[in-house]
């Protein structure tokens, strides 16, 4: 690790880390806590969605306007503009382009459209992941930040092997930065659970337990067509097995990586003298042998 002991953290004149967990637990609040107390706050959903998929999305957004007769004759005039107002808390956007895979009336994309928008979210995640080395220097080189934190996406866990020798992503990001997971407590994944099937939203999953899902609930429904499937009904049927997918992956990442802080102590924190408190007692749990 880059901070190999609480000490070294404590006396370090340059804090960096990633934060990374499930969405809803924590990440982007702490980021902005710590952007807010001058640390530079890099997100990465942000970079995904403006400057790797911003095309992407605004060009969704034209062919949606393009069905307009109205809309279309201004856009082909250029008399009128269309973007994207992507935020570090407003990622609609990114969220609209992926959308969910069924029925069309219900809002609902083809499955193939879905896998291939899936396929360049995962490209597009992998560079912005790659670009974190990057940022960190431009962030103390231009602007003068000493501290640096990376509010990851909750599926960067689907890019990264802890059971490999070696994993491109996060080895290279151990040696610029200190990986903290938010792990959440079995009520908080019960909330969670509750909060997406109130509200389903779309999500990234690896393509082979993608396929899989897809294949289980049109089997579990009675062999329903890909036409015929409510989006909503299916995401939200899959995120159960989707979270339970992901814990022991994250729980192995902090393990091989970083360190783990529980999502109840991120959301008591005040101000970033308590988030380097919380790092500290991380570390020197991470360094007690088991009993």
């Amino acid at each position: 690790m880059l901070y190999d002991t609480a000490k070294i953290w404590q006396n370090a004149p340059s804090k960096r880390v990633m934060l990374f967990g499930m969405s809803g637990l924590g990440k982007t609040w702490a980021s902005a806590l710590l952007r807010n107390a001058g640390w530079f706050h890099y997100s990465v959903d942000y970079r995904i969605g403006t400057h790797y998929m911003g095309e992407h999305i605004v060009d969704n957004f034209k062919a949606e306007a393009m069905k307009n007769p109205f809309l279309a004759e201004l856009l082909k005039s250029d008399s009128i503009y269309i973007g994207s107002n992507i935020t570090f808390e407003n990622l609609s956007p990114l969220s609209t382009y992926l959308g969910k895979p069924g029925n069309p009336t219900a809002g609902g994309i083809p499955f193939d459209d879905y896998v291939t928008r899936q396929r360049q979210h995962a490209a597009a995640e992998t560079a912005a992941m790659g670009d974190v080395p990057h940022f960190i220097d431009r962030a103390g080189r231009i602007y003068g930040y000493d501290n640096f934190v990376c509010d990851t996406s909750g599926s960067l866990v689907e890019l990264v092997d802890a059971t490999a020798e070696h994993d491109p992503i996060m080895d290279r990001l151990a040696e610029h930065l200190l990986p903290v997971w938010i792990e959440g407590t079995e009520a908080q994944v019960e909330e969670l659970c509750a909060r997406f099937a109130a509200a389903p939203k779309p999500m990234y999953y690896r393509e082979p337990f993608l396929r899989t899902l897809w294949d289980d609930y049109r089997a579990a429904q009675g062999g329903l067509s890909p036409d015929a499937v409510d989006p909503d009904a299916f995401v939200a049927w899959g995120f159960r097995r989707l979270i339970e997918d992901r814990l022991p992956r994250y729980r192995a990442m902090a393990n091989r990586w970083g360190v783990t802080v529980a999502s109840g102590d991120v959301a008591a924190l005040r101000c970033a003298d308590d988030f380097a408190s919380l790092i500290v007692g991380a570390l020197a749990q991470a360094a007690t042998p088991p009993k």
